[in-house]
C-alpha cells in the first residue's frame, strides 16, 4: 500500500493519503480545506485516482476539503452513521467496511469526543486512524460538541485497545511533533487512559482541564456539517440541526452547533 502522512501546522492536523500501487486508486482521510492544492498536485504527481474522502468526525478546528475534492474529481465523501453530516456519499455503521482496489477500512464507532467520532482500522497494514479518539499519550477534549468521557474510555477501552498491541495508530492530531504510537504503546504509557487510570479518575481528569473556547468552532462545525459545502450559514444551520435530529433523535440537536472540538 502507498501510505503518506500530511501535516497542517496550523492547526496541528495529520492528513493520510492511502493508495493501491497497482489500481492508483486513492483515499484521503481528514483532508482540510486549505491544502486542498497540495494534496491534489500530490495525487497528480503519484499518478492518483481519488476515489474517498474518509472523516474521523465532524472537526471543530478546521474545515474539510471534501466537498471540494469531490466537485474536483467526483470522489465520495465517507463518514460514520452517527456523524450528522449533509450530503455524505456514504454513512458507515460500526463494523461496516470501505472497501477499495487493495485497501479495506472498517468503522469503529468511538464516540466520546463528538457522538459521530468514527476510527478506520486497515487490518492487512495493521494500522488504526483514530481522529481525536486516541491521541499519542492523550485524547480528545470531552467538554463540548457532545463530548462525553464515559463514553470515550468505553470507545477506547472497548474497540481500539482490544485491537493487537502490534497495530499502528495514526492520530488526529499532535501537538509535540510525534506521528505514530500503537496500541501497546498507548496501553502502557497513555496517561490518560492507558495503566492505572480508571474511568472515574479519567472522568475527573477531563472535568477539571478547563480548556479555552475553541477559536474556529463556530465557522468549522456549520461548514463541516455540509462536507465543507459553501451555504449559507443560516441555510447550513437549519438543515444541519434537521440532519441531526433525524439521524440522532436528539430533540436538543440546535445546541450542538455552539459547542467545541
Amino acid at each position: 500500500m502507498l501510505f503518506r502522512q500530511l501535516f497542517d501546522p496550523e492547526t496541528s492536523t495529520y492528513t493520510y493519503l492511502l493508495a493501491d500501487p497497482h489500481s492508483r486508486e486513492a483515499l484521503l482521510i481528514d483532508p482540510v480545506l486549505e491544502w486542498v492544492a497540495r494534496d491534489s498536485r500530490l495525487l497528480d504527481e503519484l499518478g492518483l485516482r481519488l476515489r474517498y474522502t474518509v472523516e474521523t468526525h465532524v472537526h471543530a478546528d478546521h474545515i474539510t476539503s471534501a466537498a471540494k475534492l469531490r466537485q474536483q474529481t467526483g470522489s465520495q465523501v465517507v463518514l460514520g452513521t452517527r456523524s450528522g453530516v449533509l450530503a455524505a456519499d456514504r454513512l458507515l455503521a460500526h463494523g461496516e467496511s470501505l472497501v477499495m482496489d487493495g485497501i479495506t477500512l472498517t468503522a469503529l464507532a468511538t464516540p466520546g469526543h463528538t457522538d459521530g467520532c468514527t476510527s478506520w482500522y486497515c487490518a492487512a497494514e495493521g494500522m488504526a486512524f483514530t481522529g481525536d479518539t486516541l491521541l499519542i499519550r492523550g485524547c480528545g477534549r470531552t467538554d463540548f460538541q457532545q463530548g462525553d468521557a464515559y463514553t470515550l474510555w468505553k470507545s477506547v477501552h472497548e474497540h481500539l485497545f482490544t485491537l493487537p498491541d502490534a497495530t499502528r495508530v495514526y492520530p488526529g492530531h499532535d501537538y509535540q511533533g510525534r506521528t505514530v504510537t500503537t496500541i501497546g504503546e498507548e496501553k502502557r504509557c497513555n496517561p490518560r487512559l492507558g495503566q492505572g487510570m480508571t474511568v472515574e479518575s479519567f472522568a475527573q481528569l477531563m472535568e477539571g482541564l478547563n480548556l479555552a473556547y475553541p477559536k474556529k468552532i463556530d465557522v468549522a462545525v456549520p461548514a463541516n456539517l455540509t462536507a465543507g459545502q459553501e451555504l449559507p450559514r443560516q441555510e447550513a444551520t437549519e438543515k444541519s440541526v434537521t440532519r441531526l435530529i433525524d439521524s440522532q433523535g436528539r430533540q436538543d440537536a440546535g445546541l450542538w452547533l455552539g459547542d467545541g472540538i
